[in-house]
């Protein structure tokens, strides 16, 4: 399993209005996956709607997990040696940034007296560091059991996915004009990095503005492959400054592909490499 990601906690589901001034070794395998039926709210629903919304969370996994399967994630966690201690779930929401916490807080009120609750101190404790304390073991197996078997822990990382990462991207990347791809582009650096910059590396706040420094936002009559490309390029640039990102393959054969084909609606099927890895979504 490869994950490279980490979710960082985001300020408050930051937004902003969009006109405002300013390899490895060994044959690859391929991963292929009947795609999602068919959008029942259309293309103006954008990211939002469901089919569209699965096939997102498709593209995250394939990049965060290796995997098309998403909803199996809800179970993984592990330290991937980032400096963000333990990172586990559907969008790697991490111990070191603050959102593991507030996944577990979030369960702890529908669960009380849950075996996740009683770690709730240590991972207040441990934010903004790599520290396993207070956690170790058998925090990593309560994670599990949850995730195997409650599906109000499932339930609690849905709604912290789409709080603090996938509704503010989706909102942020309609009002700057933004089409289905456009607010994957923003949910994936929103899911990697956070809104906000944290612990050494630029969040989605920076990328945002480095972009607007290159390109117009279409909602401010820009070009949108020109705007998105400059957003991909802040991406690229911001994830070499930390070694546990510098791969960006989840953009140079995934994002971009997209964008080079003119694919701003995100149509299937879909063929994409991450880390040497092939997808496919019908």
């Amino acid at each position: 399993m490869v994950l490279v990601g980490c979710a960082s906690v985001t300020e408050g589901g930051a937004f902003e209005g969009g006109g405002e001034s300013g390899p490895r070794a060994g044959p690859a395998p391929v991963r292929t996956e009947a795609g999602p039926p068919p959008a029942p709210r259309g293309a103006a629903a954008g990211l939002a709607d469901p089919a569209k919304k699965d096939l997102a969370m498709r593209l995250v996994s394939s990049a965060e997990n290796s995997s098309l399967d998403w909803r199996r994630q809800y179970r993984y966690i592990q330290d991937i040696g980032d400096g963000r201690g333990y990172t586990g779930g559907l969008v790697g929401f991490c111990s070191g940034t603050g959102d593991m916490a507030k996944v577990v807080a979030r369960y702890a009120a529908a669960r009380p007296g849950s075996a996740l609750e009683r770690y709730l101190p240590a991972l207040h404790g441990v934010r903004g560091s790599a520290s396993h304390a207070g956690l170790g073991p058998p925090f990593v197996r309560a994670w599990q059991q949850a995730a195997d078997t409650d599906p109000a822990f499932r339930a609690a990382q849905d709604a912290e996915r789409d709080k603090d990462y996938f509704d503010p991207a989706v909102r942020q990347g309609k009002a700057d004009g933004l089409g289905t791809l456009g607010q994957f582009v923003y949910f994936d650096a929103y899911v990697m990095h956070g809104y906000g910059d944290s612990m050494g590396g630029d969040g989605f706040r920076t990328m945002r503005r480095t972009a607007r420094q290159r390109a117009a936002l279409p909602a401010d009559g820009g070009d949108e492959k020109a705007y998105l490309n400059a957003f991909l390029d802040a991406r690229a640039a911001s994830m070499r400054k930390e070694p546990a990102h510098r791969d960006t393959s989840r953009i140079d054969t995934a994002q971009r592909v997209f964008l080079r084909e003119g694919n701003l609606t995100l149509r299937t099927p879909l063929v994409w490499k991450v880390y040497g890895d092939t997808f496919r979504v019908r």
